[in-house]
C-alpha cells in the first residue's frame, strides 16, 4: 500500500496512477490525490520535473511516489509504465490517464509522424494502460478509471481533426466500459473540459486562447477530478470548466454538420 502518511492523517489509500504528470492537469491532479493519501505513481517524459513533483507529495503529503520518465507513445515506455505497476505492493486503486497532445493545422500540411505519435499516445497508450489495470480493479472490487478527455470529443473539429477524433475516441471507450464494470466495484470516467490556461493550449501556428474566452485553470479541473472520485454516483462523462457544461448538449443539439462547420470557420489558420 506504500508507505503510512503522517500521525493525524487518514490512512493511506492504495495506488494512485497519474500520466502526464510532469505540470499542468496532471501535476495537480497528482498533488491532490496525494493529499487524498495515495502512494502516486507519476508518469511523463520530463523526468526532472518528474522528481520535484515527487519531492513536493512526499514532503507535503507524507506519501510514497515513484517516478518514471517514458514517452507513452512508444511501446518501450508504456512497457516501462506495466513493468513499475506489476512491482507494485498493493493494488491501483485510481488511474489517471492524463497524457496527451493536440496538433492544429490544415490536416494536408501538418507532419505526419506528429499525428501518428498523437494517435498512440491519445489513444493507444489509453488502452494500453487500462487493459493493464483493469483486471487487478476488477479482481480487487474496487478502483476508478479516469481518463483525461476534452470538451471536443463532441464534434469534429477541422483543423484539429486528429485531436477531436481521439478524444472522441476516449470518451466512447469510457462509455463502453462504464457498462462492462458495472456490478464490479470499478468505475470509468471521461473528464472533458473545454479550454483550460495552460500551456497545451498553445497549437499549431501559436494561437491563444481568446482574452475574454471563459476558461479554467489545471487546479479547477483536478479537484473535479477528485469530486468525481469521492461521489457515490455514476456518470461517466462529466463535462468541466464554464464552456463545456454547455458547449457539449449544444453540439447534440445543432448536430454534426452545422457544428464542424462552427467549429472550423473558428479554428481556421489566419482566422
Amino acid at each position: 500500500m506504500g508507505t503510512p502518511g503522517r500521525a493525524g492523517t487518514a490512512p493511506v489509500r492504495g495506488w494512485a496512477l497519474v500520466t502526464g504528470a510532469s505540470a499542468g492537469i496532471g501535476a495537480e491532479v497528482a498533488l491532490r490525490l496525494a493529499r487524498r493519501g495515495h502512494p502516486l505513481v507519476v508518469v511523463a517524459r520530463r523526468g526532472d520535473r518528474l522528481a520535484a513533483l515527487a519531492e513536493q507529495a512526499r514532503r507535503e503529503h507524507g506519501v510514497e511516489v515513484r517516478g518514471v520518465a517514458a514517452d507513452l507513445s512508444r511501446e518501450e515506455g508504456r512497457a516501462s509504465v506495466r513493468g513499475v505497476l506489476d512491482q507494485l505492493r498493493g493494488p491501483i486503486e485510481v488511474a489517471v490517464l492524463n497524457a496527451g497532445i493536440g496538433t492544429q493545422g490544415e490536416f494536408v500540411r501538418l507532419d505526419r509522424e506528429r499525428e501518428v505519435r498523437e494517435v498512440r499516445l491519445n489513444c493507444v497508450a489509453v488502452v494500453d494502460l487500462a487493459a493493464h489495470v483493469l483486471p487487478g480493479m476488477v479482481a480487487n472490487g474496487r478502483g476508478d478509471l479516469v481518463v483525461m478527455s476534452s470538451a471536443a470529443s463532441s464534434q469534429a473539429i477541422p483543423y484539429m481533426s486528429t485531436y477531436a477524433a481521439t478524444k472522441a475516441f476516449e470518451m466512447r471507450l469510457v462509455r463502453g466500459l462504464d457498462q462492462e464494470l458495472r456490478g464490479t466495484g470499478v468505475r470509468a470516467f471521461a473528464i472533458c473540459p473545454g479550454p483550460v490556461r495552460t500551456a497545451f493550449h498553445r497549437l499549431g501556428w501559436g494561437k491563444d486562447l481568446p482574452r475574454l474566452m471563459p476558461t479554467e485553470s489545471a487546479g479547477s479541473v483536478a479537484a473535479r477530478v477528485v469530486r468525481v472520485l469521492d461521489r457515490r454516483r455514476r456518470n461517466p462523462v462529466v463535462a468541466s470548466g464554464p464552456l463545456a457544461p454547455i458547449t457539449m448538449p449544444l453540439t447534440a443539439l445543432l448536430g454534426e454538420a452545422i457544428s464542424a462547420w462552427g467549429a472550423g470557420r473558428y479554428h481556421r489558420p489566419g482566422h
